[in-house]
């Protein structure tokens, strides 16, 4: 996002996080968005899937690699287990397992198929092979 929001004294610029949404009030745009607009941000933004600093730890640190293709395929999974009714799920890729936290559409962690072995996996109610 390009535009700056500004402090209460109106003249230091404040940047948002990356994906933090920003308000946009009417008056500062001159037009109302309309409903579509509004609906089709809010599917979006509740489309997304969020990995945890945990999740992006290991798959650091666990060498994983995931293309664009993979979390298309991931996203997928979660949309299955949410139509479902699942909250934490087990998503079991060929490479790779996914603890995801399906309310909030998060990844809690990653595990490499190499670290599978005499794995124990505890407090899910749903599991997805891809």
């Amino acid at each position: 996002m390009t535009e700056s929001v500004y402090g209460v004294n109106g003249n230091i610029p404040i940047r948002p996080a990356e994906n933090s949404p920003v308000p946009v009030r009417p008056q500062e745009t001159g037009r109302k968005p309309s409903f579509g607009q509004i609906l089709g941000d809010e599917i979006s933004r509740h489309s997304e899937l969020k990995f945890s600093v945990h999740a992006q730890e290991r798959l650091r640190l666990r060498n994983i690699r995931m293309g664009a293709q993979d979390i298309e395929r991931l996203k997928q999974a979660v949309d299955r287990v949410a139509e479902r009714g699942g909250r934490e799920s087990l998503v079991l890729t060929p490479h790779t397992a996914f603890l995801v936290s399906v309310s909030n559409r998060t990844v809690i962690t990653a595990i490499g198929s190499e670290n599978l072995k005499d794995k124990l996996f505890t407090n899910i109610d749903s599991a997805v092979i891809v």
